[in-house]
């Protein structure tokens, strides 16, 4: 893969991802919950920062932006629909449209749930997709803005990405998120094998994001309403994909 990937810890439970052209050792940002812990990262790497990419207008997704820039100049890129509550951009963009980075595109998907207007971007050429509080691991975001139907429609938009693809999430909610997926997916083994890799990895002081896509099928509940084991322990056997969704998102809610 001709990128580098580094996933930066902000704020209490945040999470800021660096992408860089290995070819042209341009750099892009993605979300900006606080400048200090990604400047540092940028001094220690040794990198310049080229691209700022913003996925929502949440504070912990964008209040560093202003003390970054005044010391790492950046084009910022966001989403045409959250554009008035966002940092000024030098770029809106809007679903199904593709811009470019070092020669390589990005691809904007709308993933309106947790707020309406929140963008996810796909870099095809790096495997990777960043989902920031959409598609999460083990998990998606809370429906602040958007409602169960159309958090449903941006899983499905996420779900036909290669397996292989890598998703960049927005918080170190894993461990939790899989307590809770253990309650509707009791006898997954694959989710409880995981769910004990997670427990590990956060006892080691290791990050759980990113994941795989391929894994998030296989274990997220909330990619998987269609699940005949998920619909029993439900007891909603002849919902609908956006019902059992719907009954997932509302049981973690007050989980």
């Amino acid at each position: 893969m001709p990128f580098d990937l580094v996933t930066i810890p902000c704020l209490s439970d945040n999470y800021a991802f660096l992408l860089r052209d290995q070819t042209s050792g341009k750099v892009a940002l993605v979300d900006v919950p606080e400048a200090a812990p990604i400047s540092a990262k940028l001094k220690e790497l040794g990198w310049t920062l080229s691209e700022i990419w913003l996925t929502h207008h949440h504070p912990d997704h964008i209040q560093g932006v202003s003390d970054l820039v005044a010391d790492h100049p950046a084009r910022i890129v966001g989403g045409k629909a959250d554009a008035h509550r966002l940092p000024n951009l030098d770029q809106a963009v809007a679903d199904g449209e593709t811009f470019q980075f070092a020669g390589h595109d990005v691809q904007v998907m709308d993933v309106s749930g947790h707020t309406v207007g929140h963008i996810a971007l796909y870099v095809p050429d790096a495997k990777c997709v960043f989902t920031a509080d959409s598609l999460m691991a083990l998990g998606c975001g809370r429906l602040f803005e958007g409602t169960p139907a159309q958090m449903w429609q941006s899983m499905q938009k996420l779900m036909k990405l290669p397996k292989d693809t890598t998703v960049c999430s927005g918080h170190e909610y894993t461990q939790s998120n899989a307590k809770f997926a253990l309650t509707v997916d009791p006898n997954n083994d694959a989710l409880i094998s995981r769910s004990r890799e997670i427990d590990q990895a956060r006892k080691n002081g290791v990050p759980t994001v990113p994941s795989k896509l391929v894994t998030e099928l296989e274990t997220n509940p909330f990619l998987r309403p269609d699940d005949s084991g998920i619909r029993t322990q439900l007891g909603m056997e002849n919902a609908t994909d956006t019902e059992v969704f719907a009954e997932i998102r509302a049981r973690k809610d007050s989980f």
